[in-house]
Formats: C-alpha cells, structure tokens, sequence
C-alpha cells in the first residue's frame, strides 16, 4: 500500500491522466473506481472536509442528471448536495486524489504533482 488512493472514472480522460501521472512518478496507488464502490457518506464528507473546498466545488456539473436535478438552484443545502452525489455517484467530480501531502480534486491532471511525493 502506498497510501496514495484515486477515486477514478475509467471513462474520463482527466482521470485516466492523472492516473497515468501517478503511475509515472513510480507509485501504484490504491485505485478505488468510485462509479463501482461510492464512498459513504461519512468519507464524502471527510474528502471533502480534507480538500477544504465548498461541496458545490465537487460537484460535477455537467451532464443530463445535473440539469433534471435542478442542482445549480441555490435552494439545495451542502448536506442535500451531499446526498444527491451518494445517491447518484456519477454526480461526484473527478478523480479525487489522497496522498500523504493532501487531498485534492486533480482538475486539471497536473494538480496531482503537487501532492505527490516524488512528482
């Protein structure tokens, strides 16, 4: 275990990348495809709380769910974001990254170097 893991979308070039430049830097890290196995609510949580970022900011927002949900209405509190994404993982942007130097939501690939430990 290398205590880096990837909550990864095979199907997405920027997390595939990013995969890639993990790979790269001679890490295998823990691949978890999060379509597959969501996270539960408390580890959505506790990523997002880790990447101090605003839970719209994980938010993917872009495709056909996101729109029918209506979840660019300001009406929806982060806890009911929140549920929306463990309701509907492919609403959880991506990849999300956990190495010991941080958490971060690797947009764009490059992102990672920064928190890896040899980039």
């Amino acid at each position: 275990m290398t205590g880096i893991t990837i909550y990864h979308n095979p199907d997405c070039g920027t997390s595939r990348n990013t995969l890639a430049m993990i790979r790269n830097s001679g890490i295998e890290p823990h691949v978890i495809e999060y379509l597959k196995m969501p996270p539960s609510r408390a580890e959505l949580v506790a990523l997002i709380a880790a990447m101090d970022k605003p839970v719209r900011d994980v938010l993917r927002n872009k495709g056909s769910l996101f729109e029918e949900l209506d979840l660019g209405n300001p009406k929806w509190s982060d806890d009911e974001v929140i549920d929306f994404m463990i309701a509907n993982p492919i609403l959880i942007n991506r990849p999300i990254v956990v190495t010991p130097l941080g958490t971060r939501l690797c947009r764009p690939s490059e992102s990672v170097l920064d928190i890896l430990p040899q980039p």
